[in-house]
């Protein structure tokens, strides 16, 4: 895949999502249509040191193709974190960002004949928002899918409305949510226990992971634990 040049990015309109986390949509005047495929990302180049590759920053797409040239993007404050200080505290709507992309092989392997089990925590939704949006969009065949968000609180659980709908629109489509650090009517406790109860009886599915090393690691091993190959299981490490 050829590397893609660098662009400028104007940021048409900032969101909040959380009290730490921000949406960034940002167009691509250059291009009528930034066109990628779901689950990958792209690298911005900040002004917040001397040396090049200590400014780049790279977050996954967080929305799907919709013929634009407008792409958004989900970030989480990183208090100890130069680059996500710059954005949180110095970009504004109207300001421009040098971006390249899109890149990663982080994507949907085709025809989707298996299940699919996407197991996230935080900002590591966005390549799976994505990837099922796009399924939906594009009516593109499916078996089942299970969305496996791991959060600490309801009140950092992203897209989590939107995401019911989707539940409702889209057949065959799970979105189960796991809180860790507090009490409510869904489900409690870390992303590993609600995939190893789906795959008990080890059936047939593609694995995508996308958040911390940590959580990623473990799942990873419990995979390779239960019998699953280490072709079916996909990575994508932030932070």
């Amino acid at each position: 895949m050829a590397l893609q040049p660098w662009r400028t990015g104007h940021v048409i309109k900032i969101a909040d999502e959380t009290a730490d986390t921000k949406r960034f949509w940002i167009q691509v005047p250059e291009l009528e249509k930034f066109e990628f495929i779901p689950g990958q990302f792209v690298t911005l180049d900040l002004p917040i040191h001397e040396k090049v590759n200590k400014r780049w920053r790279s977050y996954s797409i967080a929305s799907w193709p919709d013929g634009t040239n407008v792409f958004e993007l989900v970030i989480v404050l990183d208090k100890e974190g130069v680059g996500t200080n710059y954005l949180f505290n110095e970009i504004k709507e109207g300001d421009t960002l040098t971006l390249r992309g899109p890149q990663g092989i982080f994507t949907l392997r085709e025809p989707l004949d298996e299940d699919l089990v996407l197991i996230c925590t935080g900002t590591g939704i966005a390549p799976f928002r994505s990837m099922v949006h796009h399924i939906k969009n594009q009516q593109v065949a499916h078996k089942n899918i299970y969305l496996i968000f791991g959060c600490r609180t309801q009140s950092t659980l992203l897209y989590y409305n939107e995401l019911m709908q989707l539940q409702q629109e889209l057949p065959g489509f799970n979105y189960i949510p796991v809180l860790s650090r507090e009490q409510w009517p869904g489900k409690t406790g870390y992303v590993h226990q609600v995939y190893e109860d789906i795959c008990a009886d080890k059936k047939q599915a593609y694995f995508y992971l996308c958040g911390w090393k940590g959580m990623l690691d473990e799942a990873k091993n419990n995979l390779l634990e239960m019998g699953y190959d280490k072709k079916v299981i996909h990575l994508e490490i932030y932070g």
